[in-house]
Formats: C-alpha cells, sequence, structure tokens
C-alpha cells in the first residue's frame, strides 16, 4: 500500500471476543490475544470485512429505464427525477432548499459562487481534507488560509480560527471531515461574531447531525458529495442545502448558466459570473433510490462504530477520533483512529498496516500534508496570483501556510477503516478488533 494512499484511491482498491462486559465494555478473551498474527504465519482474523459497494437493486434499474423511457434526461421541467429527489434530500436533511448539482466540488464551487468570491478575498479552511476544498477557493482566485487541526477530532481546531482572520477573510468553510461534525458551536459563533458567513463542507456527512439538527443547516449553507465512495451515491453528483432563501436562489442562478429558478431569463443574484453546474436524471433517479437505504445504513454504521470505540479503546497505542459533545450522528463515511508506534514496540505505521492487510483488515493512511504539497505551496509562484497579490504578499502566505504542527503530526498517526466496513454484522468489529490486538501482543517480533 502506498505511503500516502487517497481516499479515492483506498476506497476503490482486534484479540477481541465478546466474553461478557465490565462497564459495557468487552472483555478480551487471552486465547484470541494470544493467537499468532497472519504475517508471521497465524490464521487471518476474517477472510472477508465489510460490504461490496454500491448497495443496488430492482429499484435502481427500474428507475434508470424510467428515465430512459420518458425522453426527459436533463432539468426541463418541476416534475423531473431531479426535482423530486431535492424535495427528498431537504426533507432527509431538514433543510428548507436542496439545489442538486454535478458534483461535490461543484456545489462548494456554487457557494463560493453566489458568495462573489474572488481575488483578493481570504477563505479560511482547514489542512486535513480533500483536495477539493483547496481547489474550489483558488478556482476563484481567492487565497485559501490553513487552520491547523484539533489532532484529538482530525477537525478544524476551531480556537485557532479567530488568529486567521484578517479584513481579507469573507467566509469560514470548515470540514466535516469523515462525516463527523466539527465543533459547529464555536465556529458558529466566530461566524457570528466577525459577520463572515460559515459555509459547511459536508461532502462526507450525509445525515450527520449536531445537537439532532442536520448538518450543512448551521452555517449560510451546506455542500455534500454523491461520489462512488460517499455513503450516497450516484458516481458522481452533489447537491447544497440552504435555509436562507436569497443564498439558494443566487446558488441556483450560478449553477444554471446565471438564470433564475423562476424564469429563463438571466439574473444578477449570483453577480455576473455562472456555470454550468447541474446534474442529470439519471443521477437523481439513482439517488431517490439509494437514499432509501441511508437511514438504515446511518444507524448501522453509528452502533458498529461506538462498539468498535469501545473494543479500540482497550488496546494500548490506538486512539479512536473523539466526536465533539455537540454530535448527536456521525455519518462515518470514514472510521478514523491514531496509531501510536511507540505502543506497538516501534513498527512503523506501515508495517502495522502491512500486519492488518494479512489479516484480511486494510487501513489507509490517509491523507497527507496537503498543505506542503507542490500543488498547494506552487500556487506563490502561480504567475496570476502574483498579478493580483504580489511577491511579498505571496510570500507572506506561503510561509503561513507552512505552519500546521499538529496536521504534520496527525498525518503521520492516522488511520482509517471506510464506511463500508461499519455495515457488515458487529462480530466484524470483533474480529477488527482481534486482529489489531494479535498485532499488539506480537508488536516486537513483527516490528
Amino acid at each position: 500500500m502506498e505511503k500516502k494512499t487517497s481516499r479515492r484511491r483506498f476506497i476503490s482498491s482486534l484479540g477481541l471476543a465478546g466474553a461478557g462486559a465490565v462497564a459495557g465494555v468487552p472483555v478480551l478473551m487471552r486465547s484470541t490475544a494470544n493467537a499468532t498474527p497472519a504475517i508471521l504465519g497465524g490464521s487471518k482474523a476474517m477472510p472477508a470485512i465489510g460490504t461490496s459497494w454500491p448497495i443496488f437493486g430492482q429499484l435502481e434499474e427500474t428507475g434508470l429505464m424510467n428515465v430512459v423511457k420518458s425522453g426527459v434526461w436533463g432539468r426541463l421541467a418541476d416534475n423531473t427525477r431531479t426535482a423530486a429527489f431535492e424535495k427528498a434530500y431537504a426533507a432527509a436533511t431538514g433543510a428548507k432548499n436542496a439545489l442538486a448539482v454535478s458534483s461535490g466540488t461543484n456545489a462548494l464551487f456554487a457557494m463560493l459562487g453566489a458568495l462573489d468570491i474572488g481575488p483578493g478575498d481570504e477563505v479560511i479552511l482547514p489542512p486535513y481534507t480533500f483536495i477539493a476544498t483547496y481547489n474550489v477557493i483558488v478556482l476563484n482566485y481567492a487565497l485559501p488560509v490553513f487552520v491547523d487541526t484539533d489532532i484529538e477530532s482530525f477537525q478544524i481546531d476551531a480556537r485557532k480560527i479567530e488568529a486567521a482572520i484578517t479584513p481579507a477573510t469573507k467566509a469560514l468553510l470548515p470540514v466535516h471531515i469523515g462525516g463527523s461534525p466539527f465543533d459547529i458551536d464555536a465556529v458558529l459563533q466566530i461566524s457570528k461574531k466577525h459577520n463572515i458567513p460559515m459555509l459547511e463542507d459536508a461532502c462526507q456527512a450525509h445525515l450527520a447531525e449536531w445537537k439532532g439538527k442536520g448538518v450543512g443547516n448551521w452555517g449560510l449553507g451546506g455542500a455534500f458529495s454523491f461520489q462512488a465512495t460517499k455513503n450516497l451515491n450516484s458516481g458522481e453528483g452533489g447537491a447544497i442545502i440552504s435555509n436562507d432563501e436569497t443564498f439558494y436562489q443566487k446558488c441556483y442562478s450560478f449553477h444554471h448558466q446565471g438564470q433564475s429558478a423562476n424564469s429563463a431569463g438571466l439574473g444578477t443574484g449570483s453577480g455576473t459570473r455562472g456555470s454550468n453546474l447541474r446534474i442529470s436524471e439519471f443521477q437523481s433517479s439513482i439517488l431517490l433510490s439509494q437514499l432509501s437505504r441511508l437511514k438504515q445504513q446511518t444507524e448501522t454504521r453509528n452502533a458498529n462504530a461506538a462498539y468498535l470505540t469501545q473494543l479500540l479503546s482497550q488496546i494500548p497505542g490506538i486512539i479512536p477520533a473523539k466526536l465533539y459533545p455537540g454530535t448527536t450522528r456521525s455519518a462515518y463515511h470514514l472510521y478514523m483512529f491514531r496509531y501510536d508506534s511507540k505502543a506497538f514496540a516501534g513498527m512503523s505505521r506501515e508495517k502495522f498496516v502491512d500486519a492488518l492487510a494479512a489479516e484480511g483488515v486494510f487501513a489507509s493512511t490517509g491523507y497527507g500534508m496537503i498543505n506542503k504539497e507542490d500543488y498547494v505551496t506552487g500556487l506563490a509562484k502561480n504567475p496570476h496570483y502574483l498579478k493580483i497579490y504580489g511577491e511579498k504578499r505571496m510570500q507572506q502566505w506561503l510561509d503561513q501556510t507552512l505552519q500546521t504542527p499538529v496536521n504534520d503530526r496527525l498525518t503521520t498517526e492516522a488511520l482509517w477503516f471506510t464506511q463500508t466496513m461499519l455495515l457488515g454484522p458487529r462480530s466484524d468489529m470483533d474480529k477488527i478488533a482481534q486482529a489489531i490486538r494479535k498485532i499488539h501482543n506480537h508488536a516486537k517480533k513483527i516490528a
């Protein structure tokens, strides 16, 4: 496995057993804990884990054939599959408005377009995220301002946001990474104090909740992705939800070549810019079918994740990501945890991943230090940015961008399991824990 595996590439591509419980936490069985790890010649903890993805059936097939036969394949009328999905998704998330678009990236892009973000503006984001969060900012020739990570939660550290705000800050773009909410109360307080809109990158966070209210509803708008690995999947696709009617209309205009939702004429809702970010009827049909399964799948993921956290918390050197107190439901697009090599006789994280893979348990090392990648740091020498901001400002930006010590550490400790691993039976969680416990108990020999 590559040292830095992207989420999409990875997805494409513990000794525990229930023996009673103490205070609700299962007790480890010594016999399985002392079993020989597969990497040393023992038996695999689990020959197969999780669920194949996507899950589909007759609903999807019938829906797609109905679209084909209708002859309406795009957003042409109010009675389309897209309109039906938008209504259903708004209901599922508890939002007043939902706007389906062609990708999660374009959901983010449309929200920034609706705010008329452009040259000279700054947008705050975390460094621990998929590159799309950065891309949509620089597509608008604004400056991405990275705020360091809270290592315990993997989320943006809300305590460090205020120090990054300048008169040029035009939006806060925190990410519900892994499908777990960032500290919404803390970020929202900063948003209101400084009168800077909060836009939620909820691309991984379908049906996640904060204090019983769906994520994406707390800021001015929220963006979701329906890319092939996501918990709600149509191959590609995305959506914006918002309870602000004016903002929703601006997003609609931006995604629809500057045209308004209520007429074929050009509007001025998103300034003087627009694009074609529309979703197709085929995607919307699949999403309607997939949506019928989402609530039950989300409940399964949460139950399995809670149980797995109980198990893994007993193993020295394995630290599950914390959920903030306001979290009433995570999407668990990713099950995130940290690995402390010192508790495993100095075994490298890469060797630990190999030992897990030998057990039939596949983990990813997750995101790298994207703010230190050439793709990002090269912005300091981009001729368009130099023309807009000047060499001195871009050097200042680069110096600031590189200062994320907590995120640097996180990217050397982080590990992920994917959402499909949480869709199996509870016994799968026991087997994951069994695999990790076996490796822990034989760490010195493996290392």
